[in-house]
């Protein structure tokens, strides 16, 4: 089946992780209903957490609302209202064999939405990486609203960025937040990382942990988002290089997905290029429709 969205689609705004204001969550599902699409908000949505303010309700409630979407065979799409934290506390409460036993719905969320994008690609589901609707990059920026409109209904048959370190490979995309990167990836994956308000520092700190822990090892490319809030932004990229650049395998920077204006919707768990050389990663699977695959074999 395939990962684009049609008008006249019901799509359902969940709330995984932090709380949004109501008034958000409202104004994120008028904007998805003026795209065509039959929006509306899971039942606890709008919940605060009864003694964790930073939380949209209880982890239950948080968990249910999302099997509830995914599973529901009217619903075509499932959009996270904003992302801070709180999806590892209910990741494991979804019920996941469901899940991927119904028919796929799409996805997205970002940031913390991480945590949940690597169970999907546990199950061989796809997923996008993109602004969430409660959220100013859904409600304010309007490139950012306008790239992710355009993926959700006609697909993303690429995206660029700029060298880092060259070569070419292939492989299945898989990653997200780094500060929030769990389990180590499939072998020959490509994977994408970006983060927000870490210094440089903490960002050599967190990717010299996953060097040691051996999390790299199989990966095929990497492709690096944004660094928003990260310090100066040639120490960064001093960082970026010098933690990644030397893994051998193809890195590409300034790929545009994360936090940062007008960012570019992505797919996760779909096969992907990466092409460093001449800055740019091909979607394989334009519509994002994902499903179990083999992981390609990394190009010479």
């Amino acid at each position: 089946m395939s990962g684009l969205l049609a008008p006249g689609d019901r799509v359902v705004v969940v709330s995984p992780s932090s709380a949004s204001p109501a008034e958000d969550v409202d104004a994120g599902v008028a904007l998805l209903r003026g795209w065509g699409l039959d929006a509306v908000a899971a039942p606890h949505a709008k919940d605060y957490h009864p003694g964790l303010r930073y939380l949209a309700g209880t982890d239950p409630d948080r968990a249910a609302d999302l099997t509830a979407a995914l599973v529901d065979p009217e619903v075509r799409g499932v959009l996270c209202a904003r992302g801070g934290y709180g999806s590892q506390r209910m990741v494991d409460l979804v019920d996941w064999p469901s899940v991927a036993a119904a028919e796929p719905s799409v996805f997205v969320g970002s940031s913390d939405a991480t945590a949940l994008h690597e169970r999907f690609s546990a199950f061989g589901l796809a997923s996008w990486f993109g602004p969430m609707v409660a959220t100013p990059a859904f409600l304010s920026d309007a490139v950012a609203r306008e790239n992710l409109r355009r993926a959700l209904f006609e697909g993303v048959r690429s995206y660029s960025g700029a060298p880092v370190a060259g070569g070419r490979a292939s492989g299945v995309a898989f990653g997200g937040n780094l500060s929030l990167l769990g389990p180590p990836p499939p072998e020959g994956a490509v994977v994408l990382i970006e983060e927000v308000g870490e210094e440089p520092y903490r960002l050599d700190r967190m990717l010299t942990a996953l060097r040691r822990s051996g999390w790299f090892g199989g990966v095929a490319a990497v492709v690096l988002g944004s660094w928003e809030g990260c310090g100066d932004r040639s120490v960064v990229d001093e960082v970026l290089a010098d933690r990644l650049g030397t893994l051998g395998v193809p890195v590409l920077g300034d790929a545009g997905f994360g936090h940062c204006p007008g960012q570019v919707t992505v797919p996760l768990g779909v096969p992907v290029e990466v092409d460093a050389d001449a800055g740019v990663v091909t979607v394989l699977d334009p519509a994002g429709s994902g499903g179990p695959r083999p992981l390609l074999d990394v190009a010479s």
